[in-house]
């Protein structure tokens, strides 16, 4: 691990490899090695500060790894072949996205945070953590080979692995709130978690099936239901229970 550069204006970068080991029945241990760096753009803005103070890379550092494991864990990736070829994920903490509502963003195997959203939230570990966990989860999962409309979809599972990682946000909807299943990211976790609950797996499954494409038809095909019937039956559920 690099020391941390304290002249002003330098820019801060450590890098960490670990050993994730995936077990093959008769066929002994295969080793799949994950680069995890860290790089702080703006180290000296008041977000890049708090950061450094409240978080520390190497809490980020930690957290991707721990990300990972489970994300691989819940998907059921335990082999090379279930997972994308990503060597080293990339974390970079940038000044904003032009939204100080928008935390981070994802492209590929890099990652960038908003200082100014770190600053907005007090250097919060709890929060930092949660976005982190949604944006480790666009790293590894599969898109629908890059189909553009499916958005909903994406952003839902990665906040189902918040939630599952137990940082979903206080001001999330509650289970059985929302219009439609596609309304929001929170919407669409809660009710994909319903879904896992009906057939443990379903979301693994469903993002097996998305490594080459996407079609509301997988629902049908691993829940016996039409999206919009389960959807009615998520809905009437939490109705009754109110």
């Amino acid at each position: 691990m690099a020391p941390q550069m304290k002249t002003p204006g330098s820019i801060e970068r450590q890098f960490c490899q670990t050993q994730l080991l995936s077990l093959y029945k008769g066929q002994g241990t295969i080793i799949h090695a994950v680069d995890y760096s860290f790089e702080n753009r703006v180290a000296t803005s008041p977000g890049g500060i708090t950061f450094n103070n409240q978080i520390g890379a190497d809490y980020a550092r930690s957290t991707m790894e721990a990300a990972t494991n489970f994300i691989w864990n819940l998907f059921q990736q335990n082999t090379d072949a279930d997972r994308k070829n990503v060597q080293r994920v990339s974390l970079i903490i940038v000044q904003n996205f032009n939204n100080p509502n928008v935390p981070a963003g994802t492209g590929g195997d890099q990652i960038y945070f908003s200082a100014d959203y770190i600053q907005q939230t007090g250097g919060d570990k709890t929060e930092f953590t949660g976005v982190l966990y949604h944006e480790m989860t666009h790293v590894w999962q599969w898109d629908g080979n890059g189909q553009s409309e499916i958005g909903w979809v994406i952003e839902g599972i990665a906040d189902f692995f918040r939630l599952k990682a137990d940082y979903a946000p206080g001001h999330w909807v509650k289970p059985g709130d929302g219009a439609n299943w596609k309304e929001r990211s929170d919407v669409t976790a809660l009710f994909l978690e319903y879904c896992d609950g009906l057939k443990t797996g379903f979301v693994a499954e469903l993002n097996k099936k998305m490594r080459d494409s996407y079609s509301d038809d997988y629902f049908v095909q691993l829940l016996g239901k039409t999206v919009d019937q389960l959807w009615s039956d998520y809905k009437a559920k939490y109705s009754a229970a109110n």
